[in-house]
């Protein structure tokens, strides 16, 4: 494994991981790893291609050949595939609920693992995930779990839905986080949970520039 520095970045989904994340990566100039992307871009081709869901075998295939690039941009990353921008193609609901499912596919993590350790390059990278600091990046110098409560993560994916014209109601998204949260949480392999050696941060009551100086201050502390 490389040894340039890694930050990891963990937590439900909503927290502002994606976001906060490209922030970190552009003001640092180092490589940008959305692993999320990863199982949502393996659940949208698999939809594409007529693959079902839980043929673990086939999904483990297209998880493997997957032509992606992560670039920092302004309010996250743009998301490539084989050369396409389907940064706003991969976010919807069905998308990501697709994605948990795969996600808890062993076969899945285990093809996507060294993918993910791939992007671990000079100068430094930042990981966005849930099992960022405690599977893929253990000696991770500095590993941070952001969270923020159901509801608000609720609030903020209707508000982003409401902005790009997408009709959806609070109850809904609330549930869906809610299932989604739970499977994480539960699922055999590489569960979702801090880090023991991570730092937790609650973004319920903080604005994203509140949450990049605060890891900014503890990337200075640590030399970073």
């Amino acid at each position: 494994m490389s040894d340039a520095p890694v930050i990891t970045i963990d937590g439900p989904g909503g927290a502002g991981k994606g976001t906060v994340s490209a922030l970190i990566s552009e003001a640092l100039g180092w490589q940008l790893l959305d692993s999320g992307a990863l199982y949502r871009l393996t659940a949208l081709a698999a939809n594409r291609q007529g693959v079902a869901l839980d043929d673990e075998p086939a999904v483990a295939a297209l998880a493997e050949s997957l032509p992606v690039a992560f670039i920092a941009a302004e309010g996250g990353a743009r998301i490539e595939l084989d050369g396409v921008d389907v940064s706003q193609t991969i976010r919807n609901e069905q998308v990501g609920a697709d994605a948990s499912v795969i996600a808890a596919l062993p076969s899945v993590r285990t093809a996507l693992l060294a993918r993910q350790r791939a992007f671990r390059r000079a100068p430094g990278l930042v990981a966005d995930g849930r099992d960022m600091g405690t599977v893929v990046f253990p000696d991770a110098p500095l590993k941070i779990f952001l969270t923020a409560s159901a509801d608000e993560r609720a609030r903020r994916r209707h508000d982003q839905l409401r902005e790009n014209g997408t009709s959806a109601t609070l109850q809904s998204l609330l549930e869906e986080i809610r299932v989604r949260d739970e499977r994480d949480r539960n699922r055999a392999v590489s569960p979702l949970k801090p880090a023991a050696d991570a730092i937790t941060i609650d973004s319920t009551e903080l604005e994203i520039p509140e949450v990049v100086a605060r890891i900014r201050a503890l990337l200075a502390e640590r030399g970073l």
